[in-house]
C-alpha cells in the first residue's frame, strides 16, 4: 500500500462524512470504449425541493408559500428552466449545466420511506432497502461488487484505507474502499444550536445558560473579526462555500486521475431548515450557493473526464409544503433529485407533477412523491455503469422488481 503521504494521495478530503471510492473500471463499459465516473452526494438533513426548484406554473404555488414563493418576477427572480419550473437563483452553475444539457432535475421524488425520522430516512436512502432495517452494506457498494473489473485502473487503488470517522452506510460492503476522513468540521448550524438550546432549556437549564453565553461570545467575536478584516466575513457563508467546494473538488481530482477510483460518494450535512430557512436570501440560499460551487468544482477538476461523468445529488426526504411559524419548514416527503454531468442527456425536468392543492398534498402537508428515487439510481447504474438489471432489483435495491430503471438519463 502506498503511504498516506504519497503525492497521489497526499490531499486528505475534507468532508462531512467520508469519500468512498472503488478503483476498478467495469469490464462491460471498457469493452464499449468508455471510462465512466459516478459521484453521489448525500445531502443529510432533508432538502426543501420546492425551494430548490420552484413550480411557478402551479396556480397554487404563490398561495401556498406567499412571500417565500420563488417566482420569475420576484424581488430575487428565479432562473427559468421551462414554462413550469424555475431554479433557485443561488445556483447559476447548475443553471448553466442545465442549459448545456448537462443537468437533469427529477421532481416530486422520494425513497420508499414515508415516515419523517432523519435516522431511518437516511438508513433507507443509503442502504437501498425498502424500509428501515439493520443493514451491513449500502446500495452503491453492492452495485459495484457486482461489476466485473476490466483491470485498466491500477488495482493498488482498490486497497481498503480507512481514516477517521465511520464510513457512510451507502458504501459499506464487499467492494474494496478508500476513505478519507475530515480533518476539520464546520461549526454547528444556527438551526442545530437553536434546537439544542431549546432542548436543554427544558432538561438542563444550567447547561443551556452556558451554551447561550458561548453563542453570545461568538457573535461578539465574529463582529470584532469582521471589523479587523475591514468588513470581510471570516466565518459563516463564505466558509461553507469554500468547504463544500473543497470537499467535492478533491473528490473529483481523485476520480479524474488515470489510476484513480471511478466511483465515489460523499456526504454534506446542514439541510434541516426548521427555522429562518431563507429561500431566496438566507440560510438555504447560502447552502444552495455552496452546493452550486461544489458542482462547479467537480466539473472543473474532472477536466476531460467530465464528459463521462454522472453526479447524483439526493436527500432522505423533502420538507413541508407550507412554511412553519418560525419561517422554516418541517420534515416532509417529496423533494428533488439533482443530476449533473457530461454523460447525461440533460436539459430536462422530469416530473409527474402531483399538484399543490390541499387535497393533492400527501397527508395534507407534503409534496406527494410520484417518482421513486430507486428508479433514478437504477437508471444511472444500468445505463452508465452497465449494472445488471436483475442484480439491481434483487441485490442492490432488494424487493424493487416493480420499480423499473428510469430510461434515457444517459446520453
Amino acid at each position: 500500500m502506498r503511504p498516506l503521504h504519497a503525492p497521489s494521495r497526499r490531499q486528505v478530503l475534507l468532508a462531512s462524512g467520508t469519500l468512498f471510492a472503488w478503483a476498478y473500471l467495469p469490464k462491460l463499459a471498457r469493452a464499449e470504449g468508455r471510462d465512466p465516473r459516478f459521484l453521489a452526494f448525500i445531502l443529510r438533513g432533508a432538502l426543501d425541493g420546492l425551494a430548490t426548484v420552484a413550480p411557478f406554473g402551479d396556480p397554487g404555488w404563490v398561495a401556498l408559500r406567499g412571500d417565500n414563493a420563488l417566482t420569475l418576477d420576484g424581488a430575487t427572480p428565479a432562473l427559468k428552466l421551462n414554462d413550469f419550473f424555475a431554479l433557485n437563483p443561488a445556483m447559476p452553475n447548475l443553471y448553466r449545466m442545465f442549459a448545456a444539457r448537462e443537468a437533469i432535475i427529477v421532481h416530486a421524488c422520494a425513497t420508499p420511506y414515508r415516515e419523517r425520522s432523519h435516522f431511518d430516512g437516511q438508513d433507507v436512502l443509503e442502504s437501498g432497502l425498502p424500509k428501515p432495517a439493520v443493514a451491513a452494506s449500502g446500495w452503491l457498494n453492492r452495485a459495484l461488487a457486482g461489476l466485473a473489473s476490466g483491470g485498466r485502473v491500477d488495482p493498488n487503488g482498490s486497497k481498503a484505507l480507512g481514516v477517521g470517522p465511520v464510513t457512510p452506510l451507502v458504501v459499506r460492503g464487499p467492494a474494496p474502499i478508500l476513505s478519507w476522513a475530515p480533518q476539520r468540521g464546520l461549526p454547528a448550524s444556527a438551526d442545530t444550536v437553536h434546537r439544542l438550546l431549546d432542548l436543554y432549556r427544558h432538561t438542563d437549564p444550567k447547561l443551556a445558560a452556558v451554551l447561550d453565553e458561548n453563542d453570545r461570545l461568538k457573535v461578539i467575536e465574529h463582529a470584532g473579526a469582521m471589523a479587523n478584516a475591514g468588513g470581510k466575513p471570516l466565518r459563516g457563508p463564505g466558509q461553507v462555500r469554500a468547504y463544500f467546494a473543497e470537499v467535492a473538488g478533491t473528490a473529483a481530482k481523485f476520480l479524474a486521475q488515470p489510476d484513480g477510483p471511478r466511483v465515489g460518494a460523499l456526504a454534506l450535512d446542514g439541510w434541516d431548515t426548521h427555522f429562518n430557512e431563507g429561500i431566496a436570501k438566507g440560510r438555504l440560499s447560502q447552502l444552495l450557493g455552496a452546493l452550486d460551487d461544489a458542482l462547479a468544482a467537480v466539473k472543473t477538476n474532472m477536466g476531460p473526464a467530465w464528459r463521462e461523468t454522472a453526479v447524483a445529488l439526493m436527500t432522505e426526504f423533502g420538507r413541508t409544503a407550507h412554511i412553519n411559524g418560525t419561517e422554516g419548514t418541517d420534515h416532509g416527503t417529496g423533494t428533488v433529485a439533482l443530476l449533473a454531468g457530461g454523460a447525461l442527456k440533460g436539459g430536462r425536468v422530469i416530473a409527474d407533477w402531483p399538484g399543490l392543492k390541499p387535497a393533492a398534498l400527501y397527508q395534507s402537508r407534503d409534496l406527494a412523491a410520484t417518482a421513486d428515487l430507486r428508479a433514478v439510481l437504477k437508471g444511472l447504474l444500468k445505463d452508465h455503469l452497465r449494472a445488471d438489471e436483475r442484480a439491481l432489483a434483487e441485490n442492490v435495491f432488494p424487493g424493487s422488481a416493480a420499480v423499473k430503471p428510469m430510461a434515457g438519463l444517459v446520453a
